[in-house]
């Protein structure tokens, strides 16, 4: 049975709310020219439209791997990585990029085998390939209109929420270092070429607009 730890889910909420504030001050720094007020109004009004759209696509990739790995019979526990936030905060508002850790999965236990590992590393990334894909699914659904506060609310979910998501499986993929891509590489090679493939497209999707 899954259960959370009090430090565990507030780890989880401090996680999406300050992700969700990087990623709105970003999208929302543009308007510092036209004055404080209307750059604060958009940023107040993009958060919780990126707490769904963003802050998911991070906390659900790790839960993906603690449900998998307690499925296995590990005990599995999100903690928040402090230092990756602050990084997180320093290189979004000094250099306006997004170098996003907030935390990971610790997985305790011994004799993990390379297929339960690569298993445990790929729930991640298919999460967010099923998110962007229920995202872009819902984009002819929303109101495109921006006077529109609930449209436009809507709007922000479905477009970053596929955006943010494609990225995120593609980036994860990569079998670099600690990243999910090469532990799934270890285990499965035609699965992480066919995943990673589905995940480039999607990315490519991104990149060039979904309308």
């Amino acid at each position: 049975m899954v259960s959370f730890t009090a430090r565990e889910v507030r780890d989880i909420l401090i996680s999406m709310f300050v992700i969700a504030a990087i990623f709105a001050y970003l999208f929302s720094k543009g308007l510092l020219a036209n004055g404080t007020e209307i750059f604060l109004n958009n940023f107040i009004l993009l958060i919780p439209a990126l707490l769904v759209s963003v802050g998911l696509g991070f906390v659900l990739h790790e839960l993906a791997h603690k449900f998998v790995a307690v499925r296995y019979g590990f005990y599995a526990e999100f903690r928040m990585w402090v230092e990756g936030l602050m990084f997180a905060l320093f290189t979004a508002f000094i250099f306006s990029v997004v170098f996003v850790a907030p935390g990971a999965v610790y997985i305790h236990g011994t004799n993990i085998s390379k297929e339960q590992n690569g298993k445990i590393s790929i729930a991640g990334p298919l999460v967010n390939i099923a998110l962007a894909l229920f995202f872009l699914s819902l984009f002819p659904l929303v109101s495109h209109n921006p006077t529109d506060i609930v449209g436009y609310e809507l709007h922000v979910i479905v477009t970053y929420g596929f955006i943010i998501n494609s990225l995120l499986a593609v980036f994860n993929l990569i079998p670099f270092g600690p990243l999910d891509g090469g532990k799934v590489l270890s285990w499965n090679p035609v699965i992480w070429i066919l995943i990673f493939i589905m995940a480039i497209m999607l990315a490519i999707k991104a990149y060039f607009g979904i309308y």
